[in-house]
């Protein structure tokens, strides 16, 4: 992991020439820009079509290779290999096979960083269900819209729980909801201390979310800074005060006028965002428990992204399988006291080291539902006692 003293991303005198067929120079995407981005930082890499933003970005991936000036990514060269298992990236467009579910993805995803097996179920499962797409596990990707393919982008960014997230357009194709549950995801993450850079032509998204921009125009950096110091107006004051009775304010008003010209100062109510309004009518409709055909986020991190406690967490999980299902929840709550007391008898046999037994004859009569959800169970209480030992 990258510290303060040696940054996530530095770059000193970094330029890129594209030439043409015969050497000469045809383009100058980035020209000697010195920039660096710290552990734990949001920042937000922004400028027109054309501004050197895609070229920088590829450079730092390791893509393009600089034409002058030094580039260093978590320490080390952008094209080595370490490097890259420790980045994240989340492409403009998604492009993944679109004859692959969406579980098929993430599988190969993961296989790429030699996860192991279980441990890429183990994602796959919270991934999915973190970006909403869990009811769509095994459809092809190529049926997806682009929304929902883009929530499957986001999720193979963090397949390698990466310490360097590179998101390109990452609200692209959502609703607002998806928008809002993917700007909380990056305040989640970087409250873990990951480090993200966002790129984005939204700039209310890029307000919300990032402590510092970069702003790009013509390969060169016209502007850099905390949104603090780039957007505070100190040449104005603002008062926000609770709604004035009449004689208050026009007693307000008297003191305004008696220090400003007319047309220097204005009265008005506060706007909220249309974003906050929006969310709160989707808000009011799930708790009247309104029915929905689109994606649902079960609006929590994924456990490996956000557990402080690895077994802790696989402990608490293990415990919510056991209860009861509701019967909205499951259509098979009849097997809930089973599902328990088959659990209660595996922690037992499991903590005194004896043979594991097949979940299967456990419960008779168990749906396919049920016996994937106590083979799970299982492995995940085998692999936690193996920890605690």
């Amino acid at each position: 992991m990258a510290t303060t003293n040696n940054p996530v991303v530095r770059a000193v005198g970094l330029t890129k020439v594209f030439r043409d067929f015969w050497g000469r120079p045809k383009a100058r995407a980035v020209n000697d820009i010195d920039f660096e981005i710290h552990e734990g930082e949001v920042v937000g890499l922004l400028g027109p079509n054309g501004s050197g933003k895609s070229t920088t970005v590829k450079m730092i991936l390791g893509l393009l290779y600089p034409t002058g000036g030094q580039l260093s990514v978590l320490g080390r060269s952008p094209r080595a290999v370490e490097t890259k298992r420790e980045i994240g990236y989340l492409p403009e467009e998604s492009y993944l096979y679109k004859y692959l579910t969406a579980e098929e993805t993430l599988d190969f995803f993961g296989a790429l960083f030699n996860l192991s097996k279980e441990e890429r179920r183990r994602r796959i499962d919270q991934l999915l269900d973190m970006v909403g797409m869990a009811h769509a596990r095994r459809r092809r990707v190529g049926e997806f819209s682009k929304g929902m393919a883009r929530r499957i982008g986001l999720a193979q960014a963090m397949i390698n729980d990466p310490e360097f997230l590179i998101l390109d357009e990452p609200t692209s194709g959502l609703d607002p909801l998806g928008c809002r549950e993917v700007k909380d995801l990056i305040m989640n993450l970087k409250r873990r201390g990951k480090t993200v850079v966002v790129t984005s032509h939204l700039l209310s998204d890029i307000e919300d979310i990032c402590d510092r921009v970069i702003i790009l125009y013509g390969g060169k950096i016209r502007a850099t800074g905390t949104l603090n110091e780039l957007l505070t107006m100190k040449q104005e004051t603002r008062i926000v005060t609770p709604e004035l009775p009449p004689e208050a304010m026009k007693k307000m008003l008297e003191i305004l006028r008696a220090n400003f010209k007319d047309g220097e100062f204005s009265v008005d109510h506060p706007h909220r965002s249309l974003e906050s309004f929006f969310l709160d009518v989707i808000e009011q409709a799930k708790a009247e428990s309104v029915e929905t055909a689109g994606a649902v986020s079960s609006g929590q991190i994924a456990e490996y992204l956000s557990a402080d406690d690895p077994a802790g967490a696989a402990l608490q999980s293990l415990l919510d399988e056991a209860k009861p299902a509701a019967p909205a929840e499951k259509e098979s709550a009849a097997a809930a006291p089973e599902e328990a007391e088959v659990l209660e008898n595996k922690i037992g046999a499991l903590a005194e080291d004896e043979p594991k037994q097949e979940v299967a004859a456990a419960v008779p009569g168990a749906d396919e539902e049920t016996r994937r959800n106590l083979e799970a169970a299982d492995e995940k209480l085998a692999d936690l006692l193996g920890k605690n030992k």
